[in-house]
């Protein structure tokens, strides 16, 4: 496993870390989902990811129950707020009484005294962005968050929050948590050089376009039983399985083979190609899955290759 530094901080995270959205808590069953993050261990990954609202707190509980036999200052660990948390008007957003409260409850989910990185996980509107940014300033004082990030903000919102700290003296926003793919590349026209101005690093989640960059789903075939496109709530995979993106799987595929990796390999080396990235975020369901995933760290595509990809994806 490689690492890099985080943004411009002096924070170093494995080049593939471990996610829990719809798996851990619900979809995975416990056991398989802490077999998962020994093997992750095991294998060098040193950043572990997760949110209040996976399961309404589940996944938390399972991750911190799973982190718990490491040393903490030995891993990495994120967790997320902004989504409602019950039906009551504060249990939502970023007001200060939601991040903080909601902080704290997380904290004791994940049976931790501190989380090294904490995320905004998407932007509101309806919280003027200095209380924002004042209340997790406090907690960064406090030692319960070391770091600030936010998930899905636009580059215009992004600058914003870095001008606003600078001008109020508070910690800067370090990270970003964006969609990115080779099926799903928005944050290359703004997103990317803007984080890449204000030194913030990207972790990016689905990666693998939620698994039809794996190569299991086929044109013209069933989505294979088990597989998540199979249930009905997620069938279309938010939108990345069409015609149009199983052509370009096949294509890549070859280019893949020519290269001796697997397609998810191919996929996860093509993301680290960008210096900007500090980590691709994958899930896992069971052990063998992280084993495959992390043999992508380290790959380095030749220019040609990443030219014939490039011809593909247009």
């Amino acid at each position: 496993m490689e690492y890099r530094r985080l943004g411009r901080t002096g924070l170093k995270v494995s080049e593939i870390s471990l996610g829990s959205w719809l798996t851990y808590g619900g979809y995975v069953e416990e056991q398989n989902a802490a077999a998962s993050i020994d093997k992750a261990y095991d294998l060098g990954i040193n950043f572990f990811d997760t949110a209040n609202v996976y399961m309404r707190g589940e996944a938390e509980i399972v991750v911190g129950k799973a982190l718990k036999n490491y040393v903490r200052d030995s891993y990495v660990l994120a967790t997320k707020v902004f989504w409602p948390m019950g039906d009551g008007p504060n249990d939502k957003g970023l007001s200060r009484k939601h991040v903080i409260e909601q902080c704290h409850a997380s904290l004791k989910r994940l049976n931790t005294d501190y989380v090294d990185l904490y995320y905004c996980h998407r932007f509101d509107p309806e919280t003027p962005l200095d209380e924002t940014l004042r209340a997790l300033d406090d907690l960064i004082r406090q030692g319960k968050i070391l770091y600030v990030g936010v998930s899905e903000w636009t580059a215009e919102q992004i600058s914003e929050a870095v001008h606003l700290a600078d001008k109020k003296l508070l910690d800067r926003i370090v990270v970003n948590q964006p969609q990115y793919s080779m099926l799903q590349r928005y944050i290359e026209k703004e997103v990317l050089p803007v984080s890449e101005k204000h030194g913030i690093g990207q972790v990016v989640w689905s990666p693998l376009a939620q698994g039809v960059l794996t190569g299991k789903y086929k044109k013209g075939e069933k989505a294979p039983e088990g597989s998540r496109a199979a249930q009905e709530k997620y069938s279309s995979l938010f939108g990345l399985l069409t015609e149009e993106n199983l052509d370009k799987v096949e294509l890549l595929k070859e280019v893949a083979s020519d290269n001796e990796l697997s397609l998810a390999n191919l996929a996860l080396a093509w993301i680290l190609r960008q210096k900007n990235v500090a980590s691709a975020l994958v899930g896992a369901s069971r052990p063998e899955q992280v084993e495959e995933n992390v043999k992508a760290s380290g790959v380095k595509l030749s220019e040609e290759t990443l030219a014939r990809i490039e011809d593909i994806l247009r």
